[in-house]
């Protein structure tokens, strides 16, 4: 099966989330070593596209969500936790163990 996102053909999953969002990940996880003055120029400029792109921050969610959805969607199952006493919770908060 091909990932294939705006007409092109990702080859990595890197390639398939770099072009969903339209940037490099580096730009917003930055790389190993780089120095203060390249810290701060990625960081500018991912500020600047931020501002051109107010709706990029919920592309990121949707696709971080779809990820987990296809992948790992055990990750989506919630259970409810059952419900404690009132009366065993006042105890406690009256430094009464019950």
């Amino acid at each position: 099966m091909k990932n294939i996102v705006a007409g092109h053909v990702a080859a990595s999953t890197t390639e398939f989330i770099e072009l969903a969002l339209g940037t490099p990940l580096d730009l917003w996880l930055g790389v190993e070593g780089e120095s203060e003055m390249e810290r701060a120029a990625r960081l500018d400029a991912a500020r600047d596209i931020l501002a051109d792109n107010p709706d990029l921050p919920d592309r990121v969610s949707q696709v971080a969500a779809e990820a987990i959805e296809a992948h790992a969607p055990e990750l989506f199952n919630v259970a409810l936790l059952p419900a404690r006493r009132a009366a065993s919770r006042r105890q406690y908060r009256d430094g009464v163990a019950a």
